[in-house]
């Protein structure tokens, strides 16, 4: 009697507390209601807890050292999945099959699972968040993502991601954040990131990006921070980020910066550019090393060719843009890279323009940045033009390590700055000359319907000659038939 009053009065003080005591809840586990919830983490299991409620909603299980996930581990209701930092190695493919209700699938920091099989998310329609991050991938399988037309939030940094597939991202219409810093990228491909028409954050720092194609960004039109720095770049075409209208910030430092001819449509772009950007420290020729591209004059490119404005250039591009967002043209599989493994799955890319002969050396990890938040907090600049293609979208729940909430004080920070007040600001350009602006967006330019359409009303319209003839007899008619002799 006595040990069933403790044991009653125990039941009642969790179900006080919100909490229900279920004979059904695994052992070392804490399980309660509103919403349903079983709490497993950091007790060092070895394996998925057996005893887990099939209604479950939300599952906890991080910080433990589980090795395996296989299909009946969890229940298809499960909203809410919790399973980093722990030793998974080996997902079976059927794991998450059905689980149509999933919202957000931590498998972040499981740095031995190293390879997925291609259809491990498939059937995920509702799943809005999916870390991987610091796993141990070295490649994607192109279909990977396949579905996942929801997903807003996907993290993949810190892996040892060396290229990825062409289209891999093509289903993810509405994916605002891609983080792939801290892996082995070392180029960027025409169709990279095709579909990705709703992206407003994409980290690429702390790579070893040796080029970039120039139409790798042809989809990011909404696109606002972009970071490249701490990379091996040389070079960046003017016209590569022209297809970019609604960035704001914009970082390139750190990066082994030519500043001959290659780079005089950076710089052109560079003057236009109305953001958030860091310095671009030139490393040669050696009469410019040390200087930053931005405050470059022209006359620091005498012998560039400049027959073409970055208008007329950045014209061009979008109309072969517009050709390669419609039809996907197939490429020639050229020769491997002399110095890059060989994978199961060969992409398919254009050969880069001028290869380098080896890959860039290890990266050290110093991030530039400013106080204390190691490469993501901006420099102040006295402001900025405002981005007038969208409304900003406030970001909901992240990660301290996944860097969600530190762009969002970032940016927000830089939109209450002082120097905003009075709806004003200066703007210096790299020649010198200081521009007074007004804060405020240009009238919407009004859309004519293309040119094909235009034509095929001025073919259905009677030219001028034609139409004067026709008049004309239709005045004569009338006069000559009164005259007739009857």
């Amino acid at each position: 009697m006595k040990w069933c009053a403790e044991g009653c009065g125990l039941e009642f003080l969790l179900v006080l507390c919100g909490l229900e005591l279920s004979w059904s809840c695994p052992h070392h586990c804490i399980c309660y209601t509103g919403p349903s919830t079983v709490s497993c983490q950091a007790h060092n299991f070895l394996s998925v807890p057996e005893g887990i409620p099939p209604h479950s909603e939300r599952i906890f299980l991080q910080n433990n050292k589980i090795h395996r996930l296989l299909q009946g581990h969890f229940s298809p209701t499960t909203v809410t999945l919790w399973i980093y930092s722990n030793n998974i190695t080996y997902i079976q493919p059927s794991t998450f099959h059905g689980f149509v209700q999933l919202e957000e699938l931590d498998l972040g920091d499981n740095r031995h699972l190293r390879s997925l099989a291609a259809d491990t998310f498939h059937g995920l329609g509702r799943l809005n968040a999916l870390h991987l991050y610091h796993c141990g991938l070295s490649a994607l399988p192109s279909n990977v993502f396949q579905g996942l037309r929801n997903l807003q939030y996907l993290y993949l940094q810190d892996n040892h991601l060396e290229f990825l597939q062409d289209d891999i991202f093509v289903d993810l219409h509405n994916l605002s954040h891609l983080f792939l810093h801290g892996n082995r990228l070392w180029s960027l491909h025409q169709n990279t990131f095709r579909g990705l028409g709703a992206l407003d954050r994409l980290l690429l720092h702390h790579n070893q990006l040796q080029w970039v194609d120039r139409l790798a960004f042809h989809d990011l039109r909404r696109l606002t921070t972009l970071y490249l720095f701490n990379n091996s770049l040389t070079e960046l075409s003017g016209e590569c980020l022209a297809l970019l209208p609604a960035l704001e910030y914009l970082r390139l430092n750190d990066n082994p910066w030519e500043c001959d001819c290659k780079a005089f449509s950076l710089w052109e772009w560079l003057k236009r550019f109305r953001g958030s950007t860091s310095s671009v420290g030139c490393q040669s020729p050696a009469e410019l090393a040390g200087q930053d591209l931005k405050q470059l004059r022209k006359e620091d490119f005498p012998d560039c060719p400049g027959s073409k404005s970055l208008h007329q250039r950045t014209t061009n591009t979008w109309d072969e843009t517009n050709k390669v967002s419609l039809i996907k043209e197939p490429h020639p599989v050229p020769p491997p890279h002399p110095h890059r493994p060989h994978h199961n799955v060969a992409p398919q890319y254009p050969s880069p323009p001028t290869p380098p002969p080896h890959p860039p050396p290890a990266l050290n990890a110093e991030t530039p940045g400013s106080g204390g938040q190691p490469g993501l907090a901006p420099p102040q600049r006295p402001g900025r033009g405002r981005n007038c293609t969208r409304q900003r979208i406030r970001m909901g729940k992240g990660k301290g390590q996944n860097e969600v909430h530190t762009l969002k004080e970032m940016a927000d920070k830089e939109y209450s700055s002082p120097d905003f007040e009075g709806g004003k600001y200066d703007h210096t350009s790299p020649d010198g000359t200081v521009t007074r602006r007004k804060h405020k967006c240009p009238p919407r330019t009004t859309v004519h319907p293309p040119s094909g359409v235009q034509q095929a009303n001025n073919r259905a319209t009677f030219s001028h000659p034609l139409l004067y003839v026709y008049v004309l007899l239709g005045v004569l008619l009338p006069l000559t038939t009164t005259y007739v002799p009857r």
